[in-house]
């Protein structure tokens, strides 16, 4: 990428940052993700790192993308609605310099308040003198800030991913209506839909156990969730994936973002 595009990418990038500060409902929905994510630290009192990660782990797999869906499903489609993204193509900004800083502009925010909401409930932690969750009180030694650090990061990549496949809704869509409904049904297909999918599948008897640990990959909550276990709850003794388990789910991250954010510069910039 030469320092051309680079400039490019950060403009757009500014200006999506800009976007997102100026609307206070999108600043008000925010604050609302921030005291409902330290409001669930708060009710666990657990008074450890690895009893904060288990009480919060079903909760950020909901929560998350509704938080990248709320800022990112409409970023493509208001500029198309608007006129704007019809301006912006007269100019030498390549599709995928666009979507890059759409992209980017709109990581930084949702980044950030991932962040403030997890390291929020981190702090609530040495306050807490609460129940004691039996698997961690068994292996109390173990319990480290450095094991929910991992948690924070795992946490951080799945935004990102979800925020992808948001762009891309926001770049299929084409009316605020039609963005609204694909946005909630791509955020009902990650949090239950496509895991609900495999489950049947698998009790169906069309998957066999072994080719489970793959086929998992395909879930973005479900591939969150098995590095989670992998990378972070190891130590108290559940049970994790496998090597391979682990590279798959990496791999169906790392798939997911990619594919999205295609998909969205194709879509976007179609005529």
């Amino acid at each position: 990428m030469n320092r051309h595009t680079l400039t490019q990418v950060r403009t757009v990038a500014q200006r999506e940052f800009g976007t997102v500060l100026r609307s206070r409902l999108t600043l008000l929905f925010l604050a609302g993700y921030l005291a409902l994510v330290v409001g669930l630290a708060w009710l666990s009192a657990t008074g450890t790192y690895l009893g904060l990660v288990l009480d919060l782990l079903t909760p950020t797999e909901a929560l998350v993308p509704v938080l990248a869906f709320a800022l990112g499903y409409r970023s493509i489609l208001a500029d198309r609605e608007h006129g704007e993204l019809d301006t912006l193509r007269t100019y030498p900004l390549s599709r995928a310099a666009y979507v890059a800083g759409v992209y980017l502009g709109r990581a930084v925010v949702t980044v950030a308040v991932v962040l403030l909401g997890l390291l929020g409930a981190a702090v609530l932690v040495p306050l807490t003198e609460g129940r004691q969750i039996t698997v961690v009180a068994a292996h109390a030694t173990v319990d480290s800030p450095l094991l929910y650090g991992r948690f924070v990061a795992l946490t951080v990549a799945f935004a990102l991913v979800a925020l992808a496949v948001a762009l891309l809704v926001s770049a299929a869509a084409q009316s605020s209506r039609g963005g609204l409904a694909l946005a909630v049904g791509a955020v009902l297909a990650m949090v239950v839909g496509v895991d609900s999918a495999l489950v049947a599948a698998l009790t169906g008897g069309f998957v066999s156990p072994e080719g489970l640990t793959w086929l998992l990959a395909v879930s973005p909550n479900s591939a969150f969730r098995s590095l989670v276990f992998a990378l972070t709850l190891a130590p108290v003794g559940a049970s994790v994936p496998t090597g391979a388990g682990v590279a798959a789910s990496v791999l169906g991250l790392v798939g997911w973002t990619a594919l999205a954010l295609v998909g969205a510069a194709v879509v976007a910039w179609r005529s």
